[in-house]
């Protein structure tokens, strides 16, 4: 079994299409052209949003409150990886690293939470090239 390579991409473009009620952040091959576009949730863009323009909440929001957790028991995110795109949907797994052991866990996500985890905690996000490979075909 030949071991999958991962691309790292880097957030190029949040898009909120209200008369469609979509909302699509389109991610960039950080060494090359290729961009992979994933429809998200409201929340889930707006989550994005107010993280990347620097805005701060009264109270934390989904995302802050899962990273806060996630350092309170003693981790790091250390990467978000999309690793599978099955019947149109895309999967993701967070890659949290135990500091007191050094453990991984992968831990089963949605892409857009990945992506407004990834940015919060400065982590970075790469794909399975065969996705961006699978796509480019269609």
């Amino acid at each position: 079994m030949s071991e999958v390579r991962l691309l790292e991409m880097e957030l190029f473009r949040i898009r909120i299409d209200e008369n469609r009620a979509e909302q699509v952040i389109l991610l960039k091959e950080r060494n090359g052209e290729r961009t992979l576009p994933i429809i998200i949730g409201t929340n889930e863009a707006n989550a994005i949003k107010i993280k990347i323009t620097g805005s701060q909440t009264q109270r934390p929001l989904t995302h802050d409150l899962l990273i806060n957790a996630i350092h309170q028991l003693g981790g790091k995110i250390e990467r978000v990886i999309v690793d599978k795109l099955q019947d149109n949907i895309f999967h993701a797994k967070l890659i949290v690293r135990m500091n007191e052991n050094g453990k991984i866990h992968k831990i089963d996500a949605r892409p857009s939470d990945g992506v407004a985890l990834a940015v919060r905690a400065g982590a970075p996000v790469f794909v399975a090239e065969d996705i961006l490979e699978k796509l480019a075909s269609i």
